[in-house]
């Protein structure tokens, strides 16, 4: 974590520097010397900061989940209460929100998983990023599931989640976050009440109607 006293200016543009070196050569090769260089700063300063280079990474792993957490709740914010399959739509669009669809982020959370795997501070984030995902889902499943049932499909979903967002970043052809919600509608409707989906149906019509 930076240290008290890094301005609220030069930690964004630090950030925005690591993820564009990892962008550009990779997580192994970026140093603290080319992230300097990238934001025009000397690497003395990463280091009092942040520890060097692994406390930047977890620093800009930190923002990135801010942005996702964001993300997430902008989408539920437009869902109506009571439309349990929008809700855990929205959840979906929010960890596919275009904010974490570019490619110095995707890079980014690439190489986060993978370092995660043999750095404590980095596997406890992952931890953690993993928990609220599934406590949102569980959230809204509980509301129409018996809560062992709820538990299966927040984990498959989140399983989706992850694997389409994976084969996406792999793909030259991007992420597509619209699949990804196809993707999911089409499991939730193989797993929730057909009330749920007519009510989403109506909720939605009258959205559209107000919005008019």
């Amino acid at each position: 974590m930076p240290k008290v006293g890094m301005d609220k200016v030069r930690k964004p543009q630090l950030i925005k520097a690591t993820m564009q070196a990892v962008d550009e050569v990779g997580f192994h090769a970026t140093s603290v010397a080319l992230i300097g260089r990238t934001a025009q700063v000397s690497p003395g300063i990463i280091n009092h900061y942040f520890g060097g280079k692994d406390g930047l990474i977890e620093a800009t792993m930190r923002s990135v989940l801010q942005d996702l957490s964001i993300g997430v709740r902008e989408q539920m914010a437009q869902t109506h209460p009571d439309d349990v399959v929008g809700r855990i739509q929205a959840i979906v669009r929010g960890n596919f929100d275009p904010r974490q669809l570019d490619s110095s982020v995707v890079k980014t959370w690439l190489a986060f998983w993978a370092h995660a795997m043999h750095h404590e501070k980095l596997f406890r984030l992952q931890r953690v990023n993993e928990k609220r995902l599934l406590s949102h889902l569980k959230r809204e499943l509980k509301r129409a599931l018996p809560t062992e049932r709820a538990d299966f499909v927040a984990h498959a979903i989140a399983a989706l989640i992850d694997g389409i967002w994976l084969r996406g970043a792999l793909n030259p052809e991007g992420i597509n976050a619209d699949l990804a919600v196809a993707t999911i509608y089409d499991y939730l409707e193989r797993h929730l009440p057909p009330e749920l989906f007519e009510l989403h149906q109506r909720l939605g019509a009258n959205r559209r109607t107000a919005n008019r």
